[in-house]
């Protein structure tokens, strides 16, 4: 079972306290996920307002402060258009990082993803290429990058269980009827994170859990933290 922790996303303080925010909390989280079974990290970098940014300076704060606490972790990172202004901005930015993550999250639902994941390529970074929905499936699979993924992310946006499992399972066919050989890994959100998990496990895939996911255990109760999450989720091929 290949699990990533995604340990904060655009989660805040006021849903779960525990929520990383700063960069020594992410390497703290980080050291934690990985020590209780995590095998890659995906963090989401803040500003000073706390808001979500893929700026280089900020970028590379984390990383530093992360990689120096928990030497080893493979990091990942968002390039979501939500952290900039436009295609534009988030093309030039990511051009202009200077520390790198080992991965970054191109979401196929956006404007100008095929530019910004063949950018992630060319400077060296694992891509991982993202759907949302059925319909963001072609745009994938017609972009240049398609067989350089290192996976590919099938995170249905459905807020029903049964439905998001059912359009993760329609992409996935879709993805691997194209010849798409890489890993998929499925995740879901709130009330669909546990269904979804589940249904990756059922179907050979990889799989994430932490806060940017939900804050709850599966029994429904609260998490205290991403490694109670991460422990859970390993507990379920036990």
């Amino acid at each position: 079972m290949f699990l990533k922790a995604a340990v904060n996303g655009g989660r805040s303080k006021a849903e779960h306290p525990a929520v990383p925010v700063t960069a020594r909390e992410l390497a703290v989280d980080t050291a934690a996920v990985i020590a209780a079974g995590a095998d890659v990290v995906h963090l989401h970098v803040r500003d000073e307002d706390g808001g979500q940014t893929i700026r280089p300076d900020a970028l590379a704060e984390v990383l530093r402060e992360v990689r120096s606490t928990a030497p080893g972790a493979i990091l990942g990172t968002t390039t979501g258009l939500w952290t900039c202004s436009g295609p534009e901005e988030r093309y030039a930015l990511v051009k202009a990082w200077e520390v790198l993550p080992d991965f970054a999250s191109v979401a196929f639902s956006e404007e100008g993803a095929a530019e910004t994941a063949s950018l992630v390529v060319a400077r060296g970074m694992d891509l991982e290429s993202a759907v949302w929905s059925t319909d963001d499936v072609p745009a994938l699979l017609a972009s240049p990058t398609l067989h350089a993924n290192v996976r590919v992310l099938i995170e249905p946006m459905d807020t029903d269980p049964e439905t998001a499992v059912a359009h993760a399972r329609e992409m996935a066919a879709r993805i691997r009827a194209a010849g798409v050989a890489c890993p998929l890994l499925y995740h879901g959100e709130d009330a669909t994170t546990w269904p979804v998990l589940r249904a990756a496990l059922e179907d050979g895939h990889q799989t994430r859990i932490g806060f940017e996911d939900g804050i709850h255990l599966p029994d429904g109760t609260p998490a205290p933290d991403n490694t109670a999450l991460v422990r859970a989720a390993r507990a379920m091929t036990v």
